[in-house]
C-alpha cells in the first residue's frame, strides 16, 4: 500500500496533469483553459521543434557513447584491482555526486573560458587559445562529464559477474585480446552497457542546466525549450506536449533496452 499511494502522488496524479494539460489551451495570463484541442499535439511537428529534439538526441547520444568509451575500460581497470582498492577507485568514481551539481558545471565555465587553465595551457604550447565555453562542443563534455559515474558503476557490476576462467580458456585457445573482448566480454556485460547508456542518455536528455550554462544559448536542447514553455511563455499546454513528447521517446527506448536485455540473457546462456 505504501509503495501504492507513492505511486499514486508522485507519478500517475502529475502525469495525468501534464497529460490533460497537452489537450487545453493556454490562458491570457498563463494557467490552462478548454475547450480540449490537439493545437497543441499538431504543433510538435513543427520543423522548429523537430530539430531541437534531434539535436537534443545527437548531444545526448553523443556523450552516452564517449561514457561509454571511457566508462567501459575505467571498470575493466576496477575490476583487475585487489578489493581493498576496488573500493577507494569506486568512491573516486562516484565522490563527484558529493558536490552540488551547479558548482561542478561552474567549475567548467572557470575551465572552458578563453582566460580559463585549458586555454591557457594549450597557449603555452602554441595551441592556444581557444574558444570552448558557449558551444555544442562544451555541452556535450559537461554532459559527459556529469553522468559518466552513471556508465561506469552497472558496467562495473556486469564485469564482477563474470566468470574469469571463460576468458582464460579463450586465452588458452588462441584468442586475441580483440577477438576475447569481442565474443566474450562484449555479449556478456551487455546488460551493464545497455543499463549505463540508459541511465547516461536519460538524464542528458532532458538536461537543461548545462546547455543553459555551458552553451551560453547557442546549443539549445528539448530540456530548454520545455523550462521556457513552463517559466517563460507561460505556455503550459504545449510545454506539457513538448512533455510528452520526450516521455514517449523514452518509453520506446526502454522498451528497446529491455528486448536488447533480453537477447543479450539468451546469449549469455
Amino acid at each position: 500500500m505504501p509503495a501504492l499511494v507513492y505511486l499514486l502522488v508522485l507519478m500517475v496524479i502529475p502525469l495525468g496533469l501534464v497529460i490533460a494539460y497537452a489537450f487545453l489551451t493556454s490562458g491570457r495570463f498563463g494557467g490552462v483553459q478548454g475547450p480540449a484541442t490537439l493545437d497543441n499535439i499538431t504543433r510538435l511537428f513543427q520543423p522548429l521543434y523537430l530539430e531541437v529534439l534531434a539535436s537534443s538526441v545527437v548531444n545526448a547520444g553523443l556523450a552516452t557513447f564517449i561514457a561509454f568509451l571511457i566508462g567501459f575500460p575505467a571498470a575493466l581497470a576496477i575490476t583487475r584491482l585487489s578489493l581493498s582498492w576496488q573500493t577507494v577507485a569506486l568512491i573516486a568514481v562516484v565522490m563527484p555526486f558529493w558536490t552540488n551539481f551547479l558548482i561542478r558545471t561552474y567549475a567548467w565555465i572557470l575551465l572552458l573560458n578563453r582566460e580559463g587553465i585549458l586555454s591557457d595551457g594549450l597557449a603555452l604550447i602554441g595551441l592556444g587559445p581557444i574558444e570552448v565555453l558557449y558551444t555544442r562542443e562544451a555541452v556535450i563534455l559537461g554532459l559527459t562529464y556529469a553522468y559518466i559515474p552513471l556508465m561506469v558503476l552497472p558496467i562495473y557490476a556486469s564485469l564482477q559477474r563474470l566468470d574469469s576462467m571463460l576468458l582464460e580458456a579463450a586465452c588458452n585457445l588462441g584468442a586475441g585480446p580483440w577477438r576475447r573482448f569481442r565474443t566474450i566480454l562484449l555479449p556478456l556485460t551487455m546488460p551493464g552497457i545497455i543499463t549505463g547508456c540508459l541511465f547516461v542518455f536519460i538524464p542528458s536528455l532532458g538536461n537543461f542546466v548545462i546547455p543553459e550554462l555551458l552553451g551560453g544559448g547557442n546549443s539549445q536542447m528539448i530540456g530548454n525549450l520545455i523550462r521556457d514553455q513552463f517559466l517563460k511563455s507561460r505556455d503550459w499546454p504545449f510545454g506539457s506536449a513538448l512533455s510528452l513528447l520526450v516521455l514517449a521517446l523514452l518509453v520506446i527506448i526502454v522498451m528497446l533496452q529491455a528486448s536488447a536485455a533480453r537477447r543479450s540473457r539468451k546469449w549469455g546462456a
